[in-house]
């Protein structure tokens, strides 16, 4: 099992290969995405017609929610790397939810992740 951080899903979405690839040699049956992922998925739909094949995209991951106790990672992610490095917050909430899950990453941001402790990161 893993997480993809939305740029995964951009990249699937205009049919890129080489993520198609190695989305194959992860060897799952199950993806999952945050929440967050959804919405910064979504916010970039063009028109209606976008909105519903972003969608029918969407359809095929299981969409985790936000909860108290990832909040709570969340949370304590940014008080420890706040100063330090300057973390997103979309990035944090879904890195939180992977720590939660106990779930690897599969990013192409490796630099937005790299400093978070714990967490197993999947590039590309």
């Amino acid at each position: 099992m893993v997480i993809f951080d939305t740029n995964i899903l951009i990249e699937l979405y205009r049919g890129n290969l080489a993520v198609k690839e190695e989305i194959e040699r992860i060897n799952t049956n199950v993806f999952y995405i945050s929440s967050i992922t959804v919405a910064e998925f979504m916010v970039g739909a063009k028109d209606k017609a976008d909105l519903k094949r972003i969608e029918k995209q969407l359809s095929k991951y299981t969409a985790i929610p936000i909860n108290t106790d990832i909040t709570e990672i969340f949370i304590d992610l940014f008080k420890m790397l706040t100063l330090s490095h300057r973390p997103g917050i979309a990035d944090t909430l879904i890195a939180a939810t992977a720590l939660y899950y106990h779930l690897p990453l599969y990013t192409y941001n490796k630099k937005h992740f790299q400093f978070i402790p714990g967490l197993e990161l999947i590039t590309p």
